[in-house]
């Protein structure tokens, strides 16, 4: 007899409870009672908090990513026309929760609490490697160009969380 529920219905419970509880109280029991099923079900595929919180963390990236592809098809000059260029489909009520947790996971990253500090700079890596990926930059000029637009856009969606959408 195999899992009754696949790793795919596991993380889609998962990216739902941390929408709906937040990432700090994202546990496998929360992640278990979503789906009605027991926490070690949970814990065959996320074994420890460190595995679902960045499997979490990777789906809502991958889903973002996936979202944006139409901004995207044809590669930016600098970070400031890839920044335009994504503005407009990161800058929704769609993505608004998808950053709330970013920020949150951001914020515990800063204040050093795990599994946060060690799993926030990689995504954040990831994410300039993205960047760098849809940039028509010189080569030395690339990863520059895309910390500089994905630190733009982080900036700007931060304020708009803060400060609201009108901001």
């Amino acid at each position: 007899m195999g899992p009754r529920h696949s790793r795919e219905e596991i993380l889609d419970a998962a990216v739902a409870t941390a929408f709906a509880d937040g990432l700090h109280r994202l546990t496998d029991a929360r992640v278990a009672a979503r789906i009605g099923t027991s926490d070690r079900m949970v814990v065959y595929y996320c074994p420890a908090k460190t595995d679902l919180v960045g499997a979490v963390l990777v789906e809502l990236g991958l889903r973002l990513q996936a979202s944006l592809a139409p901004a995207v098809s044809t590669p930016a000059a600098d970070h400031r026309e890839l920044a335009a260029a994504l503005w407009p489909h990161l800058a929704t009520p769609d993505t608004d929760p998808v950053f709330a947790l970013f920020f949150q996971a951001a914020g515990l990253a800063a204040a050093g609490s795990p599994p946060y500090a060690d799993l926030v700079p990689l995504l954040v890596d990831a994410w300039v490697d993205w960047a760098a990926g849809v940039l028509d930059a010189p080569d030395a000029a690339r990863r520059s160009e895309a910390t500089a637009a994905i630190a733009l856009i982080d900036g700007l969606l931060l304020l708009r969380r803060i400060a609201g959408p009108a901001a």
